[in-house]
């Protein structure tokens, strides 16, 4: 794998595969909790608005540019960047990375684009509304990073939306669409210096140089509120999220918190909450623990939905079983079997070019670097069954708790 950083000040990296289709993305830094001046979502809503059009192309073109060729072309928003990826047959990877790059230079915005774009976003905020399991987690979020950026809502809110104009999606992109803040990364087979050539000379055309950013880029430390509330929702199944801020990108405890979320509530059937829960009881629709990691601080979350009557049980189990996480060692044996457990999840995960790509760029965005996979596999074999007991001592001392009911 190569990464470097352009004459522009954009961070790149190439890593070949062996596989017939290519993948590329770029991060770029400017997620919700920088919309400080700005309406709530306009973030989201530009990464929305990117495609009605660039200086070159219009939104029926640039729909259409990779679909004839049998690509694929998508992105997404975070708290904390936006991500534009695509995924193309490897003869194809440079009009993919041309077209990513012009999206992130050259959007135009245009106000009869922007008024379509804002009714497909404001239907995303009912649809959002409308699943309790999605609504409750996020205002979780909200609540736990109340009066912290970190707390905006992503898709913002019907009202905000309704604001937001052409104008101050242009003065947002100008703003935070500098190739300093952005990372490109491709995953494709080809030789890793003719990708590092094609995107430095693609950056050549759309970026002007920009100044390189000074060591690690954090915002204002968040602490966390701390909460137990009930909501009345009468919906037909009851929604909850205990759950605490964790360990940042630069917390050398991340690889304790992972590992825990990944025992406690993590995808496998045989996970401690979901063993339990709802293999043993079957008394919930479906259990998860989650952590998220953001520059500054991080959350650590355990959600599920049941019926009303198993409420109080499952909650008695949630804290019954963080309560012996934060007390008792798990033996050698079942550490040992815990990170062989997660390894293999991530390295069958690593296998997609597209998930690879898009996290390669934001790791080049976090750490200016992209992490070796032995790397990370010693960090996390390195996790002590006392490292574990005193994350989870730190994750669940005071608990905050938000429920709909």
């Amino acid at each position: 794998m190569i990464f470097g950083r352009d004459s522009s000040g954009m961070a790149y990296a190439a890593r070949r595969n062996s596989s017939s289709v290519a993948c590329c993305a770029i991060a770029i830094r400017c997620g919700t909790r920088y919309e400080e001046g700005f309406h709530s979502g306009t973030a989201h809503f530009a990464e929305h608005a990117l495609f009605r059009g660039t200086s070159l192309k219009s939104a029926r073109v640039i729909g259409s540019f990779l679909d004839r060729l049998g690509g694929d072309l998508n992105a997404y928003t975070t708290k904390e960047e936006i991500v534009i990826h695509a995924t193309v047959l490897k003869e194809d990877v440079r009009k993919a990375a041309s077209l990513l790059m012009e999206l992130a230079s050259m959007a135009t915005f245009p106000e009869d684009g922007i008024i379509t774009e804002r009714g497909v976003v404001l239907d995303e905020i009912i649809s959002y509304k409308d699943s309790p399991a999605d609504d409750v987690y996020d205002r979780f979020e909200e609540e736990i990073f109340d009066g912290h950026p970190l707390g905006t809502p992503i898709l913002g809110t019907s009202a905000s939306v309704r604001k937001i104009t052409s104008r101050e999606l242009k003065r947002f992109y100008s703003k935070y669409f500098r190739p300093e803040r952005m990372a490109f990364s491709v995953v494709a087979d080809i030789d890793e210096k003719k990708m590092e050539a094609m995107i430095r000379s693609l950056s050549g055309k759309y970026f002007a140089g920009g100044s390189f950013p000074s060591g690690q880029l954090s915002g204002i430390p968040a602490d966390g509120k701390l909460f137990d509330r009930t909501v009345e929702k009468r919906n037909h199944e009851v929604n909850a999220v205990i759950g605490a801020v964790g360990p940042s990108l630069y917390d050398d405890g991340r690889y304790a918190a992972a590992l825990l979320a990944n025992i406690l509530g993590g995808p496998a059937s045989n996970s401690v909450l979901g063993s339990i829960l709802r293999e043993r009881n079957g008394w919930v629709y479906g259990v998860e623990c989650t952590y998220t990691q953001y520059t500054d601080t991080g959350l650590f979350a355990i959600s599920f939905g049941c019926d009303r009557p198993n409420l109080d049980r499952c909650l008695s189990v949630v804290e019954r079983e963080t309560a012996k996480m934060a007390s008792t060692p798990l033996s050698p044996r079942r550490l040992a079997a815990a990170k062989k457990q997660l390894l293999g999840q991530m390295a069958i995960a690593s296998e997609s070019g597209e998930a690879r790509s898009q996290a390669m760029a934001k790791s080049l965005l976090a750490y200016g670097r992209v992490a070796p996979p032995e790397e990370t596999r010693s960090r996390l074999e390195a996790v002590t069954p006392d490292d574990l007991m005193w994350m989870a001592q730190r994750l669940f001392k005071a608990p905050s708790r938000l429920i709909y009911l």
